[in-house]
């Protein structure tokens, strides 16, 4: 009884240390990249889906289909990272990192597919919503990041607030609403990350 009540104290304290650590998981060059995947996509949608709101099924390929590409790359990059790294303290932080962010991605996943069932009117919605879940996934993920992280999560709460202030009517899913929120917002993160924990090593 008194083994398992000392290793119970022992997990506990290892999730605490998980807590008061930095994850250096994420890096600038993954992140980087997916700010210039959302940049590329966004010329794609400008010269290959002029109405999107007609050809949302396509609409919906490209910005799904690059949000998933952007999520194997940092996540094999995360695995790769974490082979070379043997310690248990580094396994936990990035466990934890990934269930931080990981609700707002859920989260992201059920609104896409509940606007998309709702119909055409509400499509207009999805850059707007989706900013500022990913905002929300980067604030549950501060604890862990340096505290610049807090203004990239700041940018993408009032990039998604502009969204559905303005990339409505005639503007509606502009590729620019989802071009210019996560191409800037993801080079910013980038940006963050370099400048606080690569440069540094």
């Amino acid at each position: 009884m008194e083994l398992r009540e000392a290793l119970d104290q022992i997990a506990e304290i290892r999730s605490q240390m998980a807590r008061t650590e930095v994850f250096r998981g994420y890096r600038a060059v993954p992140v980087a990249f997916s700010g210039v995947l959302a940049w590329g996509a966004a010329f794609y949608q400008a010269i290959w889906i002029r109405t999107p709101v007609a050809q949302s099924e396509s609409y919906l390929k490209l910005w799904v289909g690059a949000a998933v590409l952007s999520a194997l790359v940092a996540g094999t990059e995360m695995v790769a990272r974490g082979r070379l790294v043997r310690s248990p303290l580094s396994r936990g932080i990035t466990w934890l990192a990934v269930e931080q962010f990981l609700p707002s991605l859920l989260a992201g996943g059920v609104v896409t597919v509940a606007v998309v069932r709702a119909g055409e009117p509400f499509l207009w919605m999805l850059p707007g919503l989706w900013a500022v879940l990913f905002g929300l996934g980067i604030f549950a993920s501060c604890k862990l990041l340096p505290r610049a992280t807090y203004a990239v999560a700041f940018y993408y709460l009032i990039a998604g607030f502009l969204a559905l202030t303005f990339a409505r009517e005639e503007h509606a899913l502009s590729p620019w609403a989802m071009g210019l929120t996560f191409g800037v917002g993801q080079w910013l993160a980038a940006a963050v990350l370099y400048g606080t924990l690569e440069r540094e090593s």
